[in-house]
């Protein structure tokens, strides 16, 4: 698994704002890169609401953010209705091919574990949370830290 200091593995993905890739992101600022394990599943929805909630103070510490599951772009359009909008898009990572470069896929059952990333400007990996729980304050906090909140 990357971990702090590390090169973040480079990808390109569909996402419900077209294709992107790392490179496109993290030109752009730092990037939260948040891994869920399945679109309309009550805790994944509470991983997608927490950064919805706070994506303006994302914004303001001149960061974005992609959240990537192994569901379709349809499905991911859908969830992200449901939650009544998002500001950031859905990586549709079908294959689990950039899970897997994160070490963060659960081969058995064919989705992605609910991970976060932090990534600076030069591609480099500044956080990782390998087994992020969205109850957990501690590694929300962590990830607001990452970007340079100060708390």
């Amino acid at each position: 698994m990357p971990t702090p200091g590390d090169p973040a593995p480079r990808f390109t993905l569909p996402t419900t704002a077209g294709e992107l890739s790392l490179d496109d992101l993290t030109a752009r600022g730092k990037l939260v890169l948040a891994f869920y394990a399945e679109d309309a599943t009550p805790l994944c929805s509470s991983q997608l609401s927490m950064l919805k909630d706070d994506y303006d103070a994302v914004r303001e510490l001149g960061a974005s953010v992609l959240a990537l599951s192994a569901d379709s772009l349809d499905s991911h359009r859908q969830f992200a209705q449901r939650l009544g909008g998002l500001p950031f898009p859905l990586a549709s990572d079908e294959d689990l091919a950039v899970a897997r470069l994160y070490d963060v896929a659960d081969e058995e059952a064919k989705r992605s574990r609910r991970a976060a990333f932090v990534v600076d400007e030069k591609g480099v990996i500044t956080h990782a949370e390998p087994w992020f729980q969205p109850g957990n304050s501690a590694q929300f906090e962590a990830i607001f830290r990452a970007l340079g909140l100060e708390m």
